[in-house]
């Protein structure tokens, strides 16, 4: 965004401490927006994608994920024996249940070549439809892109920084929207769109469309920072925390419930990330310490029929018991102190899931859901459905809308630079003759420390950088100005 001043010579004035203060924020702002628009671009397009996934799986895999409905559900166990004839050295890891009556079972499994496949089964004739390859699937790689830039952590710090960095931009750019002398219609609030000055055209298309989209926007950023390798990982480590019942007297092993969220898929909910994982014992000695939520209502060992083996259609029976939605999952105990966990993770935040079932006694260890959450888990995960467009086509098409937004803001702020840069020279926006005030930035820059550390290191070093460095050596201060 910018002001309805001139984005060139906005300072005619002699330099007041208000007009020194200003050209700082708007070389913060052109900076902020030189790093942040080539990840603004891939976060927004590659999101975009990804908002229509149930749409563009349907018609993608139509033939692998749709069956006709009817008849009895086959046994999940003959669905799973199905698919390890069909694929004889894979490893199942995960069952998936159909969404809907017309929706097949899927199978997640690494195959013996070590591939990730999706085998999908017609839950009524127990057929294997075919595969989708994980590793290759085109949406699995968009959500990949979108979160690490393919680049594994370091990718993962970079998306975090620039959306950091975008929050100044959009704080920056309301300032410099702001008019400096009074509001008027045409220049603030509604876009002077004349094709005979380009400058006045961009420039309102800039700032405009920004004061419009900026709360989307905010909300895009400050909804996706949860998922976020540093930011993300510290603030679910101090808030993602749950009532003592929840797993008092249940073993618990060193990996967390978040470790079954992998290869970009989603297993399990953002606020049970940090929960940890249950051990499975399920021994005559060690039944008195596997806890049975006070709202369960599974037998218990002592009431089961004798001999009774757990397996996939009992673990599945529990689900059905609780009323868990369609389309919750299994995964599978990775070990032999490992558990079934139970994982519903549906369009509603309000009726999520997760629980850990011993994988011999078929006890619940552990049974977490929406009543357990705290406050700041619930408007994570109601933020996070927002932000995915989960809810309906209305908020699909909302988050679009913000998407087409933030590439409209870096094609106008790319455009104005390009055709008013100097030939030879990057255009900064001038450093100040004088230093402004120290006050206000100080505290700016405190502020957001103090809530995105990675932000806040690399400001201050921009800010050092430019001001004792780059305002001191006269090639680069030619070159950068």
């Amino acid at each position: 965004m910018s002001n309805t001043a001139d984005p060139v010579n906005p300072v005619s004035a002699p330099e007041s401490p208000v007009n020194r203060f200003y050209r700082t924020v708007w070389r913060w702002h052109f900076y902020a927006g030189l790093f942040v628009i080539p990840f603004m671009l891939v976060l927004a397009t590659t999101g975009m994608i990804y908002l229509f996934k149930p749409q563009l799986d349907g018609l993608m895999y139509h033939h692998l994920l749709f069956v006709p409905p009817g008849g009895k559900i086959t046994p999940y166990t003959e669905q799973v024996n199905a698919v390890q004839s069909a694929y004889p050295n894979a490893a199942v890891s995960k069952i998936v249940s159909g969404i809907a009556p017309n929706r097949s079972t899927e199978v997640q499994i690494v195959a013996g070549d070590k591939r990730h496949l999706a085998v999908f089964v017609n839950p009524y004739t127990g057929d294997v439809l075919g595969n989708r390859n994980e590793d290759n699937n085109p949406q699995a790689i968009i959500r990949k892109i979108h979160g690490e830039l393919m680049m594994g952590k370091w990718g993962d710090y970079l998306v975090e920084l620039a959306a950091c960095w975008a929050l100044v931009l959009l704080l920056s750019g309301l300032y410099l929207w702001w008019p400096r002398n009074r509001f008027k219609l045409f220049g603030t609030f509604i876009p002077r769109l004349s094709r005979r000055n380009k400058r006045v055209f961009w420039r309102d298309l800039h700032a405009v469309s920004g004061f419009y989209g900026v709360l989307l926007m905010g909300f895009l950023i400050l909804t996706g920072l949860p998922w976020s390798g540093f930011w993300g990982d510290t603030f679910a480590k101090v808030w993602s925390q749950f009532p003592q019942y929840v797993f008092d007297g249940a073993p618990q092993s060193t990996p967390l419930t978040g470790s079954l969220n992998q290869k970009g898929i989603q297993t399990v909910p953002w606020a049970v990330e940090q929960l940890p994982m249950p051990r499975s014992l399920g021994t005559p000695e060690t039944l008195s310490l596997l806890v049975q939520h006070s709202h369960s209502d599974i037998p218990a060992e002592a009431d089961r029929p004798e001999n009774t083996a757990v397996n996939l259609d009992s673990i599945i029976a529990v689900a059905q018991s609780q009323n868990l939605p369609m389309g919750f999952s299994v995964s599978l105990p990775a070990d032999q102190t490992g558990v079934y966990t139970l994982a519903a993770f549906p369009n509603d935040p309000r009726q999520e899931r997760t629980m850990h079932i011993d994988q011999y006694s078929g006890q619940v260890l552990v049974d977490v859901g929406w009543h357990d959450y705290n406050w700041v888990a619930k408007s994570v995960e109601m933020g996070i459905a927002v932000h995915m467009g989960k809810y309906s086509l209305a908020n699909q098409l909302l988050m679009l809308v913000a998407c087409l937004i933030i590439i409209l803001l870096c094609v106008s702020g790319a455009v104005m630079w390009w055709q008013h840069r100097p030939t030879g020279r990057l255009g900064a926006p001038a450093i100040p003759t004088t230093v402004p005030s120290w006050r206000v930035p100080l505290v700016f820059v405190a502020l957001l420390g103090l809530a995105f550390p990675l932000v806040g290191f690399s400001l201050v070093a921009v800010l050092l950088l430019d001001y004792l460095v780059i305002s001191r050596i006269p090639l680069l201060k030619r070159a950068l100005n």
